[in-house]
């Protein structure tokens, strides 16, 4: 079945660290039922920013490269991400504690990530045939016009902006409050900064300045998209969407840990805002309906589809976690994932084989489940 003109379909990919790997079973899906379809316009932030410049420096077709970004996902290590030896883990840790008890005097390497992320950088550049740090298929097929856009966004930690940096043809820069846009010939340095889970990856530098997730304060993740002139945006968000009595139902007994907060923390940071920005777009639209076309004053109803988790990812993280490497497995319990029903904060650093396979499968599961409305927005 091929879809009708997707001249202006816009792929948005949310962030959620690990959890980025169900995105690719539900694409997955999406190639079969739609063999010939073309994404023109890709956005990707924090871990999302990965599958999207996979998917456009891929050379081949869109089931091609979903095909090659799936076998990617379900053969990924942890150690292929960050550095999980005991040596890299407790110096990291100590430099931590070191700096923390010097009260700012020490003259030792400044702290950055609490873990190293070189593996990460290595594993980019080989699976994106990136030469030295370009990813050159990109401008090959905006030439052919395989592509129109492509944008990754990133956080400064020297502005506290966010800041989109795209690749296409014939763009225009856009500025809003905090946010703005560069016109750029994308790098692994761009994927690197936007997938940084803030403190626990180090920043990237790019040009002048520190940047990290881009997640941080996007507040409308499908503005990019938007920007870009797309009039039909497919969305894949990593969470789960639960009932009013499961949000009402506490995970944990007692006070918080660490690892309650900090899942909390990235939930505001990379979960909850996609949703707020698709509500927020629908509503727009319905106003924009009841307007007759020249008092739109240049804005446009955007078509928009969102596919969510039918299983609580965090709590999935909980029966993969005892094949974590020992010493990072440690770690994690040490800061409480044990203690709470949802380990979201866990299941975000969880780059477990297993794990990862199985979110490729439920994505595709899900995208099986909601085909009939997956034809309807194409149709």
């Amino acid at each position: 079945m091929n879809p009708a003109s997707t001249e202006n379909l816009a792929l948005v990919l949310s962030g959620g660290g690990a959890r980025a790997a169900y995105q690719v079973g539900f694409l997955r899906s999406l190639a079969e039922y739609f063999p010939d379809i073309q994404t023109p316009v890709i956005t990707g932030l924090s871990a999302g920013a990965i599958n999207a410049a996979f998917l456009a420096n891929h050379p081949g077709s869109f089931r091609e490269a979903i095909e090659a970004l799936a076998g990617m996902w379900c053969c990924l290590t942890p150690d292929q991400i960050f550095r999980v030896n005991t040596r890299s883990l407790l110096g990291n840790i100590f430099n931590w504690a070191y700096h923390l008890l010097s009260g700012g005097f020490s003259k030792s390497s400044r702290m950055r990530g609490i873990v190293n992320t070189d593996p990460l950088r290595k594993f980019l550049n080989d699976t994106l045939h990136a030469q030295n740090g370009n990813l050159t298929e990109i401008e090959r097929k905006l030439t052919r016009g395989d592509l129109k856009a492509v944008a990754i966004t990133t956080t400064s930690y020297m502005t506290g902006q966010n800041i989109t940096w795209t690749q296409g043809c014939e763009l225009q820069n856009w500025q809003r409050p905090n946010q703005v846009s560069i016109k750029t010939r994308l790098t692994v340095d761009h994927i690197m900064a936007s997938a940084s889970i803030p403190i626990f990856f180090p920043a990237v530098k790019i040009d002048k300045h520190w940047h990290g997730d881009g997640g941080i304060r996007l507040y409308a993740p499908l503005s990019p998209a938007i920007h870009l002139g797309a009039d039909r945006i497919l969305a894949i968000s990593t969470r789960y969407g639960r009932s009013r009595a499961e949000a009402d139902q506490p995970v944990i007994l007692g006070y918080p840990p660490p690892a309650q907060i900090a899942g909390v923390l990235m939930n505001a940071i990379f979960l909850d805002l996609l949703d707020q920005d698709a509500d927020r777009l629908e509503r727009t639209n319905r106003l924009l309906e009841k307007l007759p076309e020249d008092k739109r004053e240049g804005r446009r109803v955007i078509k928009l589809f969102i596919l969510r988790p039918s299983q609580d990812l965090g709590r999935l993280a909980a029966q993969f976690e005892p094949k974590l490497p020992v010493l990072f497995r440690t770690l994690m319990r040490g800061q409480g994932t044990q203690t709470t029903s949802s380990p979201d904060w866990l299941s975000m650093v969880m780059f477990q084989t297993d794990y990862l396979s199985y979110l490729v499968e439920l994505g595709a599961r899900d995208a099986e489940a909601k085909r009939a409305e997956i034809e309807e927005f194409f149709e």
